[in-house]
């Protein structure tokens, strides 16, 4: 493809995950932890986020070098002020075929409706149990699982295609496999089931609270008629399956036990402005500095291709050979830094 450029492994780039904001109104454990994200924690000043221009300005760039999608992520984005103006930029810019979003979903019926006339299509809304009481513990926010059912509904009234993600930990939320998938598997939707991931360094995770794709395979195989489906386009991270009696899909993403390293397309922006070649990375590259240092169109086209040029980014590749002490010593950024 013309205009295409590959990093380290010939991976070209495709996607690009844009966060919004930093802050969140949950506090999920396995992404901001209260004791971490108290009432006191700092988060970024308006000045340090990148403005809705300097964002349009890098996404441009960004689709003359091979960016096809782009998914607006935060914390939670719904929290960043009059979204559906830069939905709109970003969407009429050529070359972008389609933009998403994830997001927790209790804001979508106040911002929907002005996002999707915007142009935004597609969500991911997280949604870790059909228990209210146990995800109102799991987002520390005593929010309740019908809260978030209501915004959904509403969601796919308006049009959007909905993904539904689900983090699985064994011990807090696997028993509620079963109940997630057969309350959404009459809805067109895909409910997809995340790997518990070690993103970040505070959300105590080891490799005995995940539950891997096998397992949870395992699980509802005993109970639906179900089949695998062909990755629709090269880079796809979820391994998707059909109901063979219903309109809905099944996800798995498997960072954990089958790593997708190899076709990673997905190139991140913080909302301060720093690239990551990977969702556990160490450190970023600041993209923000040169835009506010007045660097052209073509200096910053120069500048992008280099930092893809140079990625070497497959942590999930590596991730069951590093040990557990360098894994605690490895200093993740975060994801309610990054999104997911």
């Amino acid at each position: 493809m013309a205009g295409s450029i590959t990093d380290k492994f010939g991976r070209p780039i495709r996607d690009l995950r844009i966060s919004v904001t930093d802050r969140c109104n949950f506090r999920c454990r396995y992404c901001m932890p209260k004791e971490i994200f108290g009432d006191d924690f700092e988060f970024m000043k308006k000045d340090e986020l990148l403005s809705f221009e300097e964002i349009e300005r890098i996404a441009k760039i960004y689709a003359s070098l091979g960016i096809k999608k782009l998914r607006i992520t935060g914390g939670e984005p719904l929290l960043r002020r009059d979204l559906d103006v830069l939905i709109k930029r970003l969407n009429d810019i050529e070359g972008i075929e389609d933009i998403g979003m994830t997001t927790n979903g209790l804001l979508l019926k106040k911002h929907g409706k002005k996002l999707y006339e915007a142009g935004l299509r597609r969500l991911n809304i997280s949604l870790d149990a059909m228990d209210d009481e146990l995800f109102g513990q799991i987002n520390d926010r005593g929010i309740g699982t019908s809260r978030i059912i209501e915004q959904i509904e509403y969601a796919i009234s308006l049009g959007f295609k909905i993904k539904i993600n689900m983090v699985v930990q064994k011990g807090l939320n696997d028993h509620e496999i079963l109940p997630m998938a057969r309350f959404f598997k009459k809805m067109p939707v895909t409910l997809r089931f995340i790997e518990f991931m070690d993103v970040g360094n505070d959300n105590g995770w080891n490799f005995d609270k995940v539950v891997t794709k096998k397992e949870i395979l395992e699980i509802l195989e005993n109970e639906f008629d179900i089949e695998p489906l062909e990755p629709a386009y090269y880079g796809e991270v979820a391994k998707v399956y059909r109901h063979n009696d219903a309109d809905s899909h099944l996800g798995f993403i498997t960072s954990v036990s089958e790593s997708f390293c190899s076709t990673c397309t997905r190139a991140r922006l913080s909302s301060d402005g720093k690239f990551y070649g990977c969702l556990f990375a160490v450190e970023g590259f600041d993209v923000r500095k040169h835009l506010r240092e007045g660097v052209s169109d073509q200096e910053l086209e120069e500048i992008l291709t280099g930092v893809w040029n140079r990625r070497d980014d497959r942590y999930s590749d590596l991730r069951t050979e590093i040990t557990a002490e360098n894994r605690r010593k490895r200093n993740k950024i975060n994801m309610s830094y990054i999104g997911g």
